[in-house]
């Protein structure tokens, strides 16, 4: 069992378009199960990245942080955290969609920025239609309550997303964190190769293989195979987040 202090906030990011709903839902069950105090985040879709950053940061101020994001919001955690070794114990990265700046080839960059345009020419009910038409109900159902609270907003909030620079090659193996990357074996928006990429980069990290079957019958997938990962690593506990409460007591 993975073993942490309970001033340990689990601070939870959500996708692009998502919202803190099925954040909660990806990591609360785990958060809870492990006796963490736990914070989903609602970005603001005028300030995606800005807003998950400043609710990181809040966080840090009270004490340590394990970071868990889903696909921009692993991003944005990852980023984070690289930047705040001393405030993070670990980080649970799902469905990381790229490597690198150059996101020209990017399916989640191409789908955000193919969604916002039609958002502007046709409106959110005509893109929802098809959206629904397209994609799993789990899915569907999920982007449909996020995209509503998120409009008129919400074509801005998906340019930020498409616009974002992925973590490099470099910053991944300078991220002196324990991080569990959780990445789903049949998802060609978030490719399993991406995954395997960012696990057998990062100094201390381990990969978690789910499907999409797994995650649309229980979100909490996520956030229970990112647990298991880290209690895996080893370094995700008493010395690592003990250290850090020290210091944050003087």
């Amino acid at each position: 069992m993975l073993r942490s202090p309970s001033q340990v906030t689990v601070v939870a990011l959500p996708g692009t378009g998502s919202d803190a709903d099925f954040a909660a839902r990806a990591f609360g069950p785990a958060a809870a199960a492990h006796g963490l105090a736990f914070q989903a985040v609602e970005p603001d879709p005028q300030a995606v990245i800005a807003s998950c950053t400043a609710a990181l940061d809040a966080a840090a101020a009270r004490g340590p942080v394990l970071a868990a994001g889903i696909s921009l919001g692993a991003a944005i955690a990852l980023d984070w955290a690289a930047g705040q070794p001393t405030a993070v114990v670990g980080v649970i990265t799902a469905l990381p969609a790229w490597t690198g700046a150059e996101t020209a080839a990017c399916p989640a960059a191409l789908s955000a920025s193919v969604t916002a345009e039609q958002l502007r020419a046709d409106g959110l009910d005509a893109v929802i239609e098809r959206m629904r038409a397209s994609s799993p109900a789990w899915l569907a159902d999920a982007l449909t309550q996020s995209w509503r609270g998120q409009w008129p907003h919400l074509p801005r909030a998906l340019d930020e997303a498409a616009a974002y620079a992925w973590p490099t090659l470099e910053r991944l193996a300078d991220t002196r964190v324990p991080v569990a990357v959780v990445g789903a074996s049949d998802d060609p928006i978030h490719p399993i190769a991406v995954a395997e990429q960012w696990a057998a980069t990062l100094p201390q990290a381990r990969l978690r293989r789910v499907t999409l079957d797994e995650l649309g019958a229980d979100p909490s997938v996520l956030g229970h195979a990112g647990f298991a990962e880290l209690d895996a690593i080893g370094r995700f506990g008493a010395h690592s987040a003990g250290q850090l409460i020290s210091r944050a007591h003087g």
